[in-house]
């Protein structure tokens, strides 16, 4: 066998090698997406979690929606355990004050 029917045939397996592996990605990706549909579960742990799976199936149009934000703030802060808002006060500053020039620590 001389080279040149050497490299076709090796480019021809390589070729189906790739084609099958395709194809076989793209039946997974099907498989994936067809079982991706969120189904809320039959009984649900409390009324917050009913309330964002709400908001979940509402997408885009939860943004707009008051009690989805009231409940995103709820969830949030119940992450975060806190029970009030950071509020920053006005008199401290956001930046870092810089060490004073004639401390010794600014040497």
């Amino acid at each position: 066998m001389d080279g040149k029917a050497l490299v076709r045939i090796t480019a021809a397996i390589f070729v189906a090698v790739a084609v099958t592996a395709t194809a076989v990605e793209m039946i997974r990706k099907k498989d994936k997406s067809g079982s991706a549909v969120l189904e809320a579960p039959a009984t649900s742990q409390s009324p917050l979690r009913e309330g964002l799976r709400r908001c979940q199936v509402l997408g885009e149009g939860a943004l707009r929606d008051s009690d989805c934000l009231r409940l995103w703030t709820e969830q949030r802060d119940r992450f975060l355990s806190s029970k009030t808002p950071f509020v920053r006060s006005t008199s401290q500053s956001a930046t870092p004050q810089s060490p004073d020039a004639n401390s010794p620590g600014a040497r």
